[in-house]
């Protein structure tokens, strides 16, 4: 039987009238059996959300500043979203201990990811209500260890004893426990990373993650008008898309179900017949053949060149090279060579304020012929399995770029095959981008 788990954002779950959606989609589908809800979201442009205003009450406590106004907006939002729905449910006792323990957890120094973390509690409460769903708490089944790094055995063992007892259950996104017992939170964005340990643990066939679009698009909209949709992108597609920029899943968000095989599902809760997005295993055939599947892309990167003669006949010269930058605590992005010359990529706040002195130790210890400096680069990614098995992909990226008359300084492609990455000016930056995209929108 498939079984699937279901995640739903902030923005789907902003208000009662959203959230009356929600329940339409679950009950639309009997294999939606555990649901992972965020805190509710913005409900227009100017509103706040719980998280953020739950983090404020902290910092308020932490100050011994009365936040008693700010936990108003807090209760009576969900108080006004239980109302809304026509539920019974009393948040009373719910709220008033959220209050007392971000006072008194405050003050003694600690308890950021406590008062964060009830947004998704209490949401999660008004949604399991709704539903009739079992409510499972997140901090008895997500382990962090004792220096707060997710135990991923430990909560796989928890997820799967507890939940598949559970015909049906609500699970809050975004937190866990630390062996004592005080909470954990994922980094923002943290309830797709549940979502996803979730659907690792119950062995789900598919992992829904709903949000307010109709899945992942080819490029940037806010740099390539109207962009198309992906209808199918892999892992490892994903992963250099995300790495180069692109607004998707978090890499940790990815993970639990990548390492299961588990396909993810990004669907629009405002358009629940759109098939959206399926991010689906490495291994999956590939079905694009002589196109891409996506675009991305990075401002703000340094490039650091150097020439020297029989260079490739120096044993350890590379890692004499690196070494300048690790002894700096600078990281690279990229290493382009050729026979006698070696560049290396890094970002601006990686280099910034490090560049001279990462320059004298470079003819110290490598004694290049030259040594040149480009500033205020960026990168472009053009992505898709596709491309190795298709003749031409470079070419008509190279053609397009020159036709729209961007310079091209630098040229990468992995040993996967899976991107070219070229860098450009940060001027040509969204230029080159809206480029690369007509070339492959046929």
């Amino acid at each position: 039987m498939t079984l699937k788990v279901a995640k739903f954002g902030g923005t789907s779950l902003a208000d009662a009238q959203q959230i009356r959606k929600v329940q339409q989609i679950i009950q639309a589908d009997a294999q939606r059996r555990y649901v992972v809800p965020s805190a509710p979201g913005k409900r227009h442009k100017d509103d706040k959300k719980i998280t953020d205003l739950l983090y404020l009450c902290h910092a308020h406590a932490q100050q011994a500043i009365a936040f008693d106004e700010v936990f108003t907006l807090i209760s009576e939002r969900y108080r006004c979203i239980a109302s809304d729905l026509g539920l019974k449910i009393d948040l009373g006792p719910q709220l008033a201990e959220v209050q007392s323990r971000i006072a008194s957890v405050a003050q003694a120094g600690g308890g950021a990811d406590y008062a964060a973390s009830r947004g998704e509690y209490l949401n999660g409460l008004i949604i399991a209500e709704l539903l009739g769903y079992d409510f499972v708490d997140a901090a008895e089944i997500i382990a962090f260890d004792e220096h707060g790094r997710f135990d991923s055995e430990r909560t796989q063992a928890f997820v799967s004893q507890r939940l598949l007892k559970h015909e049906t259950a609500v699970v809050p996104g975004f937190y866990g426990a630390k062996p004592d017992g005080s909470i954990k939170t994922f980094s923002r964005g943290g309830s797709d990373i549940s979502g996803a340990i979730v659907a690792r643990g119950v062995g789900a066939t598919v992992y829904e993650n709903w949000t307010d679009v109709n899945g992942l698009l080819m490029a940037d909209p806010r740099i390539v008008p109207n962009p198309k949709p992906m209808a199918v992108v892999t892992y490892r597609e994903l992963r250099e898309l995300a790495y180069m920029g692109a607004s998707v899943l978090h890499d940790e968000a990815i993970f639990p179900v990548r390492k299961a095989g588990i396909p993810v599902n990004i669907r629009n809760t405002n358009e629940p017949e759109h098939p959206g997005t399926m991010i689906v295993r490495d291994a999956e055939p590939v079905t694009h053949h002589g196109s891409i599947t996506g675009i991305a892309g990075r401002r703000d990167f340094t490039v650091v060149a150097l020439e020297k003669g029989m260079m490739n006949s120096e044993v350890g010269f590379g890692r004499r090279l690196l070494s300048v930058f690790e002894d700096h605590g600078v990281s690279y992005e990229h290493t382009p060579s050729g026979i006698d010359t070696m560049s290396i990529v890094v970002a601006d706040n990686q280099i910034d304020g490090k560049l001279e002195k990462v320059l004298a130790d470079i003819r110290n210890r490598c004694e290049p012929d030259s040594l040149e400096v480009f500033p205020q680069m960026a990168l472009i990614a053009t992505v898709g399995h596709g491309m190795a098995q298709t003749p031409g992909i470079a070419a008509r990226v190279f053609t397009a770029l020159a036709k729209a008359g961007v310079n091209i300084r630098m040229i990468d492609q992995g040993s996967s095959e899976i991107n070219i990455i070229i860098g450009v000016q940060n001027a040509d930056f969204e230029k080159a981008q809206r480029a690369i995209y007509a070339a492959f929108e046929a």
